[in-house]
């Protein structure tokens, strides 16, 4: 019997591997499943997702809609963020792949170069087009008059979406969950607010547009440095986080002067050259401001509760009503913090709009005094501080 007991005994641990064996074999299974369910569910979705334009010859109901609606916020918001937003016209030139249209509120003919979209308005007007050439999101020249250009929601969506896919092999690149990854039209509206606003930034301070605009020449000096100067700016930038989210206003204003002394111990520490100086400056005065004003104008519309969107949203999937701001915001401060060691223009937006966010709680009426030559966001957050 004591003979029959311990065989027992020895027999129940290899029982027990075996069960959790087998336990484990079907959970690894049930996983194996989920994910080939997932990818196929993913790849089955990304098929209904557009991957061409219709009729790239004119602008979709849905590229009018969210068009209309970037008027109506710059109409209704835009003096509450940058005085005489509201009241500037800005045309605007939305393009794709195979056109470019150039949409104007003041003229009534075809600018030289362009058609006019047969049987087709926006908002009761003609509007014009021709064949894309190299278009870009920024302010450019058509003819004599700047104009706020910017690619489509769509044509935008189907550049991530193709970008991932030829960075991927074929078979990972049919299952990555693009759906996912579609931005609410939000983003693609208040980027033309953003692109808008170089046109305000040229028509209300020409010379400090073209001066800014130069920055670009001394691009590969300051790359060829900056890596660095990746740890200090990495200081530079959280501090300046921190100064955005303490409620506090003696809290914010200790941490811009913590910011402003670690800026001049890195610029000291490198010798950075007066261009180099500059080329930071410029940049966070072109694109920092710009950023600014794109995030507050979804802001403003977010906190108005009375604010009514244009009838047609109604039909755009992708528009959240502004409810995702907070989120955003978020996004866009985790985005700040990762700048640091990133070649590139970009990180000036975030430090320009940080600074300029910090000037409404530091020093109202900045904004008269930012456009005026020689005059940088730094400086006035060291004015508001002294």
């Amino acid at each position: 019997m004591d003979d029959e007991m311990a065989g027992q005994r020895a027999a129940r641990p290899a029982q027990r591997r075996t069960a959790r064996r087998r336990i484990l074999l079907w959970i690894v299974l049930g996983l194996l499943v989920l994910c080939l369910a997932g990818a196929g569910l993913s790849a089955l979705s990304n098929q209904s997702l557009p991957d061409s334009i219709e009729d790239s010859g004119r602008l979709s109901s849905l590229d009018k809609a969210r068009l209309a609606e970037t008027l109506q916020l710059k109409q209704t918001f835009g003096d509450q963020v940058w005085p005489g937003l509201s009241t500037t016209q800005i045309p605007i030139l939305l393009w794709n792949r195979d056109y470019s249209f150039l949409i104007e509120s003041d003229i009534n003919a075809a600018p030289t170069g362009w058609e006019e979209v047969p049987d087709d308005t926006f908002l009761g007007r003609p509007y014009y087009r021709q064949v894309s050439d190299d278009p870009q999101n920024f302010a450019v020249q058509v003819a004599d008059r700047w104009v706020a250009s910017i690619g489509t929601k769509l044509e935008t969506d189907l550049f991530i979406r193709e970008m991932i896919q030829e960075s991927l092999p074929p078979p990972i690149g049919q299952v990555v969950p693009y759906r996912l990854l579609i931005q609410p039209s939000e983003v693609q509206m208040s980027a033309v607010v953003h692109e808008g606003f170089h046109v305000f930034q040229q028509a209300n301070a020409q010379a400090r547009f073209e001066d800014a605009e130069m920055a670009y020449q001394d691009g590969p000096s300051y790359w060829a440095i900056d890596p660095a100067m990746n740890d200090a700016w990495q200081e530079e930038i959280e501090t300046l986080v921190q100064a955005l989210e303490t409620e506090s206003d003696e809290e914010a204003a200790a941490l811009a002067r913590q910011f402003l002394s670690q800026r001049q111990s890195r610029r000291r520490a490198h010798n950075l050259s007066p261009n180099l100086l500059d080329f930071e400056r410029r940049f966070e005065w072109l694109e920092g401001v710009a950023k600014y004003v794109e995030l507050g104008i979804w802001r403003q519309a977010a906190r108005t509760e009375d604010y009514h969107p244009q009838p047609g949203m109604a039909e755009d999937p992708d528009f959240d009503a502004y409810t995702g701001f907070d989120g955003r915001w978020a996004q866009e401060i985790g985005q700040m913090k990762r700048q640091a060691d990133q070649e590139g223009d970009t990180r000036f937006y975030y430090t320009g709009m940080a600074q300029a966010a910090l000037l409404d709680r530091l020093l109202p009426g900045w904004k008269d005094q930012v456009m005026r030559e020689g005059v940088w966001l730094e400086d006035l957050l060291a004015q508001a501080i002294a």
